[in-house]
């Protein structure tokens, strides 16, 4: 396994004290599909879907998205 890229949504909800529902209504998503996204599970995000949390957020793409070397990610699951 290469890795994976990882959302730190739920840090930047902590740090702009917002909650998701208010998230998922300045970005234009679903409450459901900003959870697909804050819990890894999404196959694959827009640009622009990256944009706008970027904008709601007031943060770079590099606060929100993280590389985990697979490495980390096959210690973390033993």
């Amino acid at each position: 396994m290469e890795g994976e890229i990882v959302f730190n949504i739920d840090v930047m909800l902590a740090r702009r004290k917002m909650s998701l529902t208010e998230l998922a209504e300045k970005v234009g998503i679903t409450v459901a599909n900003m959870s697909v996204l804050k819990t890894g599970k999404a196959k694959a995000v827009r640009v622009s879907t990256l944009a706008k949390l970027c904008t709601a957020l007031d943060c770079q793409p590099g606060d929100l998205l993280e590389f985990r070397p697979a490495a980390e990610t096959e210690e973390e699951a033993s």
